[in-house]
């Protein structure tokens, strides 16, 4: 009888195992092409409508067509993810979408086009798309580009937090001091959840604006880019 039951518990075991195995892969990787194709499809929306927009010419500000869709493309080579539609908002809803969102909430973040700030990004390093998931291959020097409809923002990375509190703010405030600046500048703040598969601390990434190229009609990508 006993070894009959002990036939049971691990036959029981082995049925657990494949389903917590079947629930592991849909979380990371079912997601993340579920999440890649809703990414891209927005992607190309919002490319539509910047070509059926107003031109440079009597263009508003980056942001002033996002209207939740989407405001532009963050471009991060170290990373090797391609493109990242960046939308507003940091909460679930926009994140799982496969996107970076930037933050509105504890601390709103400025627009790269704004004179001074902190455009300050969140997004997944795991499932639903996990587009900062190499954000530990980003060191000091390397390139992070904003694309927008009219006008291309270059940063160079600057500093990095490897892990830090969740609950620690001031890293997205407008003079992020953790970073090194101590005087208003124009920057851009990665953050995403650390370590890999948990989200129990956070990983920052600063960079400083260094230049903008306007969009010419080919969509030439700047030199960081090619």
């Amino acid at each position: 009888m006993l070894a009959g039951f002990l036939s049971l518990l691990g036959e029981f075991l082995i049925t657990v195992g494949l389903v917590l195995g079947l629930f592991v892969a849909y979380s990371l990787w079912w997601t993340n092409v579920l999440a890649d194709r809703q990414a891209s499809a927005r992607g190309n929306e919002i490319r539509h409508q910047w070509q059926t927009a107003p031109g440079a010419n009597g263009a508003a500000a980056p942001g002033a067509l996002d209207t939740g869709d989407g405001i532009g493309f963050l471009h991060v080579p170290a990373m090797k993810n391609g493109e990242v539609l960046v939308k507003r908002g940091t909460a679930p809803d926009v994140l799982d979408d496969g996107v970076a969102g930037y933050y509105t909430d504890p601390v709103k973040a400025a627009l790269p086009s704004e004179a001074s700030g902190n455009f300050a990004l969140a997004a997944h390093r795991d499932g639903h798309g996990a587009k900062f998931h190499n954000i530990d291959k980003v060191k000091n020097g390397d390139a992070v580009v904003f694309e927008t409809r009219d006008t291309w923002y270059v940063y160079k990375v600057f500093a990095e937090l490897r892990q830090t509190s969740k609950y620690n703010v001031d890293v997205i405030s407008a003079v992020p001091k953790e970073s090194g600046r101590t005087a208003p500048g124009r920057f851009i703040t990665l953050t995403t959840c650390t370590p890999v598969y948990t989200s129990k601390f956070r990983y920052i990434v600063w960079g400083e604006l260094v230049r903008t190229e306007k969009v010419d009609a080919q969509r030439t990508l700047p030199a960081e880019l090619r």
